[in-house]
């Protein structure tokens, strides 16, 4: 088994197990850096998943690692996505933007994985929260899959040390 460190940002061409999203996702690395915390993540390949690793620090008023990439889901009609993920016991937050913007709003929903396991995650539309810097939103619009304009994963809640999130597979469906 070969892990093949890549750059914070890479395209990455088998991930998407649709033919009608962009397979070509160029995933992108978002830490609390960006508030003066001093977490960090990196991307790597391995085995042909998708690895999301680093540490989290809750120093300087930190907390969070993410990564994220641009998607073109064509309008589908997707009722819902379905991820194959392998986590390291802890929360992750699945995070889905409407809009291409670095920062704003955005639907999340966390779920809890279990150590050194494969586990198959189906989400609805009615599962996700719309979140603006990790604060709920008043208004909650359901969002529509048809709309997606970003994907990302984030660890947060106060989780520090270090992670490891692998996906195999996010795949959309009708």
């Amino acid at each position: 088994m070969t892990t093949k460190q890549l750059s914070s940002l890479f395209v990455f061409n088998l991930l998407f197990a649709t033919t009608e999203a962009n397979a070509n996702a160029r995933w992108y690395v978002v830490n609390d850096s960006v508030m003066g915390g001093i977490s960090n993540s990196q991307v790597l390949q391995n085995d042909g998943n998708l690895v999301f690793t680093g540490k989290v620090s809750l120093a300087n008023n930190g907390g969070f690692a993410s990564i994220r990439t641009p998607l073109d889901v064509k309008n589908q009609n997707i009722t819902r996505i379905v991820l194959r993920v392998k986590g390291d016991g802890q929360t992750y937050q699945l995070r889905l933007r409407t809009n291409e913007y670095m920062d704003g709003a955005a639907y999340t929903h966390s779920f809890s994985t279990t150590k050194s396991e494969w586990l198959n995650i189906e989400f609805l539309p009615e599962d996700f929260q719309l979140t603006y810097r990790g604060r709920l939103l008043e208004q909650q619009p359901t969002i529509s899959f048809k709309e997606i304009k970003q994907l990302g994963f984030m660890i947060a809640g106060k989780q520090a040390g270090e992670f490891r999130f692998e996906v195999e597979k996010i795949e959309f469906k009708n």
